[in-house]
């Protein structure tokens, strides 16, 4: 057998790899500066936490580990990272926080830390020399000599190495070394003649990333015998796959909004996935079954909510249709919903009421320009409080009568097949195309009135015309022959065909003598006293809230982004308006004003979090004094200090009392 000349592989075990000797790292460079912010250091310590507490035999693969033989003598190093230095410097970072976590509780441990991260002939220089724009950085927090002509220049490394810090406790301590032992990759070394270019493209761009959904079902079996395997897969996986189709990764993350009240992220991440393996971070095999129950039974009624057509009841089916006219962004309550009326515990009235009260919301949100996006999680939380607690919470949220008014007065009528159809009383649009009485490019000759010409209106006439073209008022139903008979038709020619239409709101126009402004405004004004009965706001409440947001569904957002210092226009707290434009600025405000009045919800938080409240500045970074001896550490990310802010108030008991009011910038923020 012939064997490869230029790349060596090897799977090795990547502490005992840093650990040798031999092993001196220099990043090119070439290489793009250190990146991994504080989320993926927690996807990696979550990962070390996890093979730490498996069997003694299970190992965590962290990927390959690309690098060749250095042709300098300048940094004495055997080999150049070309790829894998992100993994490699998030790992040192956070073997130098155990290390000091360590150094003086537990020297042996401390001993064999300190062999990865220092060379065996110079204990002043670190093994991984990075980017050498950062590379004293990056050495001065690794061997924990942060000078004060260091302590002005802020890193990534020093906020990454200082999440570390705060979520190891020197009790598990240990432990954590355990995982990062049963760490591995394949280290690939390339000889002088190989092209590190092609390999690199070659590693970072083979094949299609797993989906979510590919991702639980992997999960899932992983570790199960093949008798289990292929159990779980027949009762219960399989059925799933069949009644979800290809929505099935839609349905696991409206699943998982119903179960936890919580917005589940995908853009740019595996945000179902984590979710999923957050909630389920165990599941043995009766444990699995049990769950796997409740999965296929919501898995039944997605499907019911795919296909409304399926349902038992034939009402509840229209409503699921009706519901559809509006996206799936309402599935996560209606899926709970439907589950409570499925077992008894809500009545056939009361799941169509609460379907109506969701048609209701979301249609008049349209109307007015409100946005529809991240509700439904706030009111499966109220859900949970109960069938009173979800009207309020739809009362809370839906605009009111006169704001709809003006809406369907001077706007664009939105979803108009829907909303003609049931205005009109009739199920079923099919075969009926949505007619504008006054055409949206009229014909020089059309006339309104039998009197004047379209071409003799006056500039004003005819901008007040096309104003109004696709209001209520100017929409009716009309079957598809007679339709097209009408377009672009005269008012009076119009009048005949509506004279025989079976929709009795388009037939009654048959009934006006000409059509201009003040009938379009008439029309307007009858059909929205019967809009307004057919889609009722709860009469529970009178607060309209003016689209702000609750704490809990407020947008995570990964390091950054552009725009960050105004995403908000303001934050009402608790009955308080705070001028609040950044989630910096709501993170220092939140964590000092509970400090005040709720102590020990911060003092609890922080400690099962384990920070951002220390008793002392351990390491280099921003920090607040918040009280004497109590410093809040700044230099978290902004998804960090979100999550912290909603874990906190969730600790208090308030968080629902605080909202966030998006401004336009952080509407179109990513």
């Amino acid at each position: 057998m012939s064997t490869a000349t230029n790349v060596e592989a090897t799977a090795v075990n990547t502490i005992g790899w840093l650990s040798a000797s031999d092993t001196t790292i220099v990043v090119p460079v070439y290489q793009r500066q250190y990146r991994w912010d504080i989320g993926g250091c927690e996807q990696l310590l979550g990962d070390i936490r996890a093979v730490a507490a498996a069997d003694a035999g299970q190992t965590h693969f962290i990927g390959s580990i690309l690098s060749t033989a250095s042709t300098s003598d300048e940094d004495d190093a055997q080999l150049v990272l070309i790829d894998g230095q992100q993994r490699i410097t998030t790992l040192m970072l956070l073997v130098a926080a155990l290390h000091h976590t360590l150094q003086g509780d537990d020297p042996a441990t401390a001993a064999e830390l300190e062999r990865v991260l220092v060379r065996t002939d110079d204990p002043a220089r670190t093994k991984l020399r990075p980017h050498r724009a950062w590379a004293d950085v990056f050495e001065s927090v690794v061997l924990g000599d942060r000078s004060p002509a260091r302590e002005e220049r802020a890193s990534r490394f020093d906020d990454n190495y200082a999440f570390f810090r705060s979520q190891i406790r020197p009790g598990e301590a240990a432990h954590i070394w355990r995982g990062l032992q049963k760490l591995e990759h394949v280290s690939i070394t390339l000889g002088a003649e190989a092209n590190a270019q092609q390999i690199f493209e070659s590693l970072n761009s083979t094949g299609e990333p797993l989906r979510d959904h590919e991702l639980i079902h992997n999960y899932v079996l992983m570790g199960l015998s093949h008798a289990e395997q292929s159990e779980i897969e027949e009762q219960f996986w399989l059925p799933i796959e069949r009644n979800t189709g290809e929505q099935i990764g839609g349905f696991w993350r409206h699943y998982l909004v119903m179960l936890t009240g919580r917005e589940v992220t995908v853009t740019g991440e595996r945000g179902v996935y984590d979710a999923f393996r957050h909630e389920f971070p165990r599941l043995d095999v009766e444990t699995l079954r049990e769950r796997a129950t409740q999965w296929r039974e919501f898995s039944e009624i997605y499907r019911l909510l795919l296909e409304p057509g399926e349902a038992p009841d034939a009402e509840v089916g229209r409503q699921f249709g009706y519901l559809n006219t509006f996206g799936r962004g309402m599935y996560p309550l209606v899926m709970r919903l439907y589950r409570d009326h499925r077992h008894g515990v809500l009545g056939v009235d009361e799941l169509i009421s609460a379907l109506e009260h969701l048609q209701s919301l979301l249609l008049r949100r349209k109307i007015v320009g409100i946005s529809t996006d991240r509700l439904v999680a706030r009111l499966c939380r109220a859900m949970d409080d109960g069938r009173d607690a979800l009207v309020r919470a739809i009362a809370r949220i839906t605009p009111s009568d006169e704001r709809v008014r003006v809406g369907l007065k001077y706007g664009d009528l939105p979803h108009a097949p829907y909303v003609l159809g049931r205005l009109s009383g009739v199920d079923e649009v099919e075969g009926l195309d949505v007619e504008h009485v006054f055409p949206l490019a009229p014909p020089d000759d059309w006339s309104g009135d039998g009197a004047r010409r379209w071409a003799e209106y006056t500039d004003d006439e005819q901008n007040s015309h096309r104003a109004l073209a696709q209001t209520l008022g100017n929409l009716a139903l009309l079957e598809e022959g007679l339709a097209d008979r009408a377009l672009d038709a005269s008012f009076a020619v119009k009048r005949d065909l509506y004279a025989r239409s079976r929709v009795v709101p388009t037939r009654e126009l048959a009934d006006v003598e000409a059509w201009g402004t003040a009938a379009i405004a008439a029309r307007t004004e009858h059909l929205t006293d019967l809009f307004v009965r057919v889609w009722e706001r709860p009469a529970v409440v009178s607060i309209d809230d003016d689209n702000l947001t609750p704490v809990l569904d407020a947008k995570r957002r990964r390091g950054w982004p552009r725009g960050w210092q105004r995403e908000f226009d303001y934050v009402e707290y608790r009955g308080e308006h705070w001028e609040v434009k950044d989630v910096k600025y709501l993170f220092n405000r939140i964590f000092k004003r509970l400090w005040a009045d709720s102590r020990q919800s911060v003092v609890d938080f922080s400690a099962r979090r384990g920070g951002p409240v220390y008793p002392a500045m351990a390491w280099n970074g921003a920090w607040d004094e918040i009280a004497e001896g109590q410093y809040l550490y700044m230099g978290w990310d902004s998804k960090y200090m979100l999550t912290a802010v909603q874990g906190v108030l969730d600790e208090a008991g308030w968080a629902s009392e605080v909202f966030v009011k998006y401004s336009y910038i952080g509407d179109a923020m990513r």
